[in-house]
């Protein structure tokens, strides 16, 4: 029920994110160089919420059943899995130095060679993303993509970014793709399959609306562009480029143009209405209509006034169908499809109304006359056609427990997607604000026989994650999130039961607990009139709100003394202030703004950094004192004590034109030292110490040997292992890391709209290794001098079906492979790497499946010892 969305994460981590590239300035006192050993094997998975962001589009393939995709603001591309009614993530494989891609502004997927699907990426048109847009594309349904590099920037996370699709596949000639773009550079074309693009010359409206003209930062000052394409079917025949096409453009004069000749030239549509702009464009061919949802704001969170308008494409003539009149509306209309199993059945949203709920209209006579999923009986009492069943995701109720004629769960919010199934008129999916909701009875709308709403979200994780907490004893992690204020999570398999609440956070920028006292938690965040922060005396399944000193604004940090007596809050707006868990006492000797945290140890020890300089305290925060100087001055720093050990601290961060890297200090901060070898660091955790050493395993988000990546260390920093791999970078992972204190090995990742990701190792020694869930064959067929071919086969064991899978082992005589089918392998050096094609993901209970390979070999050629197989990657 959150109006800031992704938004507000975006925002507040633009400083972070723009450290992305570059290297980091050579330390003045260094450590000998980090070597870097080889890697171990590391099963990554997200801990689960379910949801958690906006989804701007859903798009379903016109001739493959089941073939769905879903969009998201920051949080990449999704692929619907039927078998398994979940999202399986398509995105995770962009880098660091790419992380604005991980916002997808247009899709679409192929309908001549359903094989194909298309995104156009990029987070922000102005310069909180430092890099352009792309569009991305794949031959295997997303498991694989190349890479179009556009001369200006994509907003996916930018105003407007509900309206679409954008990108659009001609269902003719499937050479031929049209990109709407924003900030003037209006409409483009691709003839080859998306591998180059230039700008269509003959379409001269780049569009001229912006949502606030005087925002000086470019965000909300941005015009919208072309914002949709939407292709006539009827006028085209296979192979040759689909005649007529329309497009919709941010003007709100000349919102909508047409072209007759494959896109030659283009015209503005005669008789259109105007003082609107038209967020959707969806054409029923069979009966020659083209739907227009309008709204007078560019979205996807305001919106006053809208209209529903219907072009009849034979004869030129306008009819307006507004499902409401535009006098009683306090809404724009956006989500809108059309049933292609019986096209006059139209649906469309009042997608910007937040209270009391969103509406979704419904006609089965092409907008002659309309039902609503909701209407009043008498006010302010309901009567709704359906019902919500949020069990598998009960966050979504908020906790809330509103005066009528609000409800919880709410019907949506921001509901700027919504899509029929053209397969099947009982399934319709659409986004929300929070979720992906579906039905898979909409029938029963027409009968008056309630249908029932479900999230349908399993699989698709979009928080964006500010701080991470895993504490020795109770619940193994405890999180704070951007706009949904983050969770408890006592299994990392299952969604939480509620958000913290009492109070509810929009964000939650800070968590800590008492180390040896770990039922005490705070927390602080962000939430209009406050209380900004928050207590918790049983490991955070319950809270309490705090008080808070005159002149707080959001959330900052906070921190909790070792033995859970004390805390530290640095809040924005106002200075550092020390208290009890009641009151609050100004702190003195550190400036308003720093970071916050506690030592792990002593009860009365406390640290600061700010602009480059570290502070301490000894009396609990009262006093400050400025130690060490000389660390990062710009970009983000976050530093941690170690547990058991008083004034062991390592603190990362900095910017690529100054000091950026990992340093150490084990006397509380006087001095520290500079690790080389590490160019660029962003986070710095602890978590349980391998067999045999004494001291916690480091892991960190760092650039070491020029290769970006997730790194642990097992020996203190002296040597580091990168444990990530290119498939699994998630775009930015700066925010906050942690390893978990109970698990060797298991260390918990945040991302910026992917989620909390955490990763576990088989590792001989680790207490917690992934459970075996598969049989692996290795075969070898045939042999001559020098080369061979071979066959794996691996089972499913477990008792679940598979989403994907990978298969690793070693070859023990040098062998290198050559050639592969039906599985992509890679070597690097003597181990090698075999993952699914899009066709064999899916494993049943039970289920085989096979992929073969020829191979070299000198000496002799002796099959590995062992393989093991990773489900779900």
């Amino acid at each position: 029920m959150r109006r800031t969305r992704s938004l507000l994460a975006g925002l507040a981590l633009t400083a972070g994110l723009l450290t992305g590239a570059g290297a980091g300035a050579p330390p003045a006192t260094a450590t000998p160089a980090a070597p870097v050993a080889p890697a171990p094997s590391y099963t990554w998975r997200n801990v689960r919420i379910d949801g958690g962001g906006f989804v701007p589009g859903i798009v379903f393939n016109r001739s493959e059943k089941n073939l769905v995709y879903a969009r998201t603001d920051i949080g990449g591309a999704y692929r619907w899995n039927q078998a398994t009614s979940s999202w399986t993530p398509l995105l995770d494989a962009v880098d660091w130095d790419h992380w604005g891609h991980t916002g997808v502004v247009g899709l679409a997927s192929d309908s001549v060679d359903p094989d194909k699907v298309y995104a156009a990426v990029g987070t922000y048109t102005n310069d909180w993303d430092p890099g352009n847009g792309a569009v991305l594309r794949s031959a295997d349904r997303g498991a694989t993509w190349q890479r179009a590099d556009l001369p200006f920037k994509l907003g996916g996370n930018m105003p407007g970014r509900g309206m679409g699709e954008r990108l659009a596949v001609d269902p003719h000639d499937n050479r031929i793709l049209y990109l709407g773009t924003p900030s003037g550079n209006g409409l483009w074309r691709s003839t080859d399959s998306g591998a180059t693009w230039a700008k269509v010359s003959s379409f001269t409206n780049p569009g001229n609306h912006q949502q606030d003209p005087t925002d000086t930062s470019g965000y909300d000052s941005d015009e919208q562009g072309v914002v949709w394409i939407t292709f006539d079917e009827s006028t085209g025949t296979a192979g040759s480029a689909t005649r007529t096409v329309y497009a919709g453009v941010g003007d709100k004069d000349n919102a909508v143009y047409r072209s007759t000749d494959a896109g030659a030239t283009w015209s503005r549509l005669p008789g259109q209405p105007t003082g609107l702009l038209a967020h959707k464009g969806v054409l029923d061919a069979e009966n020659g209509y083209l739907y227009l949802a309008y709204s007078d704001t560019a979205g996807p969170y305001d919106g006053a006034k809208g209209k529903v308008w219907r072009y009849a494409t034979a004869t030129g003539t306008w009819t307006d169908i507004s499902p409401v009149a535009e006098a009683d509306t306090s809404h724009g209309f956006s989500g809108l499809t059309v049933d292609r199993q019986h096209p006059g059945t139209v649906m469309v949203s009042g997608y910007s109304s937040w209270w009391p709920d969103t509406q979704i209209f419904r006609s089965t006579d092409s907008g002659g006359s309309w039902t609503k999923a909701w209407d009043y009986t008498s006010y302010p009492n309901r009567a709704n056609r359906y019902t919500m069943d949020v069990s598998s995701v009960p966050w979504l109720t908020w906790g809330a427990n509103p005066a009528p004629p609000e409800q919880t769960p709410k019907l949506g919010w921001m509901t700027e997607a919504l899509e029929i199934d053209p397969f099947d008129s009982n399934r319709m999916m659409y986004g929300t604000g929070a979720t992906v909701y579906g039905t898979q009875d909409l029938g029963k709308w027409d009968t008056g026989t309630p249908f029932t709403i479900r999230p349908m979200v399993q699989g698709l994780e979009e928080t964006a994650v500010l701080d991470l907490a895993s504490p020795p004893s109770g619940a193994p992690l405890i999180s704070a999130l951007g706009d949904i204020g983050g969770f408890r999570h006592t299994d990392l398999t299952k969604v939480p039961s509620m958000m913290f609440t009492g109070p509810n956070f929009t964000s939650t920028t800070s968590v800590d607990f008492a180390e040896t006292e770990p039922d005490t938690v705070v927390r602080a965040g962000h939430l209009d009139g406050g209380p900004r922060v928050a207590f918790s005396a049983d490991n955070g399944a319950t809270w309490r709100a705090g008080q808070e000193p005159a002149g707080v604004t959001g959330g900052g940090t906070v921190a909790a003394s070792a033995d859970g007596g004390r805390f530290v809050w640095s809040p924005d707006g106002t200075g550092v202030h020390t208290g009890t868990g009641g009151a609050w006492t100004a702190s003195t000797g550190i400036p308003a703004g720093a970071t916050v945290e506690s030592d792990r140890v002593d009860p009365l020890t406390f640290y600061g950094f700010a602009a480059g300089t570290f502070y301490a305290s000894a009396d609990g925060g009262a006093t400050f004192t400025a130690r060490a100087t000389g660390l990062p001055a710009k970009g983000n720093v976050r530093f941690k004590a170690v547990p058991g050990r008083k004034g062991d601290i390592w603190l990362s961060g900095g910017a690529p034109d100054g000091a950026y890297g990992l340093w150490h200090s084990t006397d509380g901060g006087a001095t520290f030292t500079r690790v080389a070898g590490i160019e660029q660091a962003d986070t710095v955790g602890f978590g349980k110490a391998a067999p045999g050493a004494a001291y916690p395993a480091l892991y960190s988000s760092a650039r070491i040997g020029g290769v970006r990546g997730v790194f642990r260390s097992t020996d203190a920093g002296a040597s580091w292992v990168r444990i990530n791999d290119d498939a699994h970078q998630w775009g930015w992972t700066g925010g906050a890391i942690t390893g978990d204190p109970r698990v060797f090995g298991r260390v918990y990742v945040s991302t910026n709209g992917r989620g909390i990701v955490y990763g576990d190792t088989a590792e001989q020694g680790g207490t917690d290794p992934v459970p075996a869930a598969c049989k692996v064959t290795y075969r070898i067929t045939h042999q001559w001098q020098g080369g061979f071919q071979a066959e794996v086969t691996l089972t499913n064991t477990s008792g679940t079906a598979w989403t994907g899978w990978t298969v690793r082992w070693t070859q023990p005589a040098g062998q290198r492979v050559t050639q592969a089918w039906n599985a992509t392998v890679t070597q690097s050096g003597a181990e090698v790497t075999a993952t699914h094609l899009a066709y064999n993901a899916t494993l049943p209970p039970g289920g085989s499946t096979g992929f073969g390979f020829n191979g070299s070999w000198t000496g002799t050629n002796p099959p590995p010892t062992a393989a093991t197989c990773v489900p779900g990657t």
